[in-house]
């Protein structure tokens, strides 16, 4: 047997491992880099690396009104997706956790089925929905669409904060006289919040990102942001939309910092 088995590899022999891993990271991140820089150019066409520096997109996007529209559209059709999304994922996955419903295997893959289908299937699907109960066009049929696409991740993250979470202390709680939503309440929810922030921060993301739904059931007062940018990609392309995707980058950013900063206090 050789000696040198179970011996640690020295960061030189990693190396190699690193330089991939960097690599594979750079792959990723570049094209995020590229938008941002290209969103400070003074051109009035997508050129990278910009000849002259501006924030004159930046203020084109702030001081218009359909732009500014279409932003309020998608903040509030995203916060009552968390509102919606959340406590149900939630529910849900506390359910699926005990394991005492009946169907519990076929429930669970249901809530996730929309993980797996394609969303261009699930946008005409919705479509055609949508057209015979006359909801496309409609804040609330936004805020249901998203919905059903932000549960799965709500419930997948909360049932992994309960799958660590010893519930025989919900049960002693419980046998001493405190009710089911009692006990839920003040003594397993404490202990998972961060699951259930980070499922809320997942599906504001969802919904305020999504654009494939969106374009085949939004419209006029009801566009959505990302609708609006993919309608001026497709008409006529200039550095706002570097703009705006920077600005849906740095947001993105700030929420998944402030679920982790979040976790690291709780």
């Amino acid at each position: 047997m050789s000696a040198d088995i179970g011996l640690p590899i020295s960061h030189r022999q990693r190396l190699w491992l690193y330089a991939l891993g960097g690599l594979v990271l750079l792959f990723l991140i570049a094209p995020s880099v590229i938008i941002v820089i290209m969103s400070f150019s003074d051109s009035t066409l997508l050129q990278f690396p910009p000849q002259q520096w501006s924030l004159r997109w930046y203020e084109t996007y702030f001081q218009s009104v359909e732009w500014r529209d279409a932003t309020i559209v998608s903040v509030k059709v995203a916060v009552m997706t968390v509102l919606v999304a959340t406590p149900l994922g939630t529910a849900a996955a506390y359910a699926i956790n005990r394991g005492t419903l009946r169907f519990n295997g076929t429930i669970n893959a249901l809530l996730t089925a929309s993980l797996i289908i394609p969303v261009i299937l699930i946008g005409i699907g919705t479509f055609f929905l949508y057209a015979r109960i006359d909801l496309n066009n409609t804040l609330t049929g936004l805020v249901i669409a998203h919905t059903v696409q932000a549960l799965p991740l709500v419930v997948l993250t909360v049932l992994s904060g309960l799958r660590s979470y010893d519930m025989n202390q919900e049960r002693v709680a419980r046998s001493l006289g405190a009710g089911r939503i009692a006990a839920f309440w003040q003594v397993t929810m404490p202990q998972i919040r961060f699951s259930i922030v980070s499922g809320g921060l997942f599906a504001f993301i969802t919904s305020f990102d999504e654009v494939v739904v969106s374009l085949f059931i939004s419209g006029g007062e009801t566009t959505t942001l990302t609708r609006r940018m993919f309608n001026a990609l497709r008409d006529q392309i200039d550095p706002t939309i570097a703009a705006i995707s920077t600005c849906l980058i740095v947001l993105s950013v700030l929420l998944l910092s402030v679920a982790q900063i979040f976790g690291r206090r709780h």
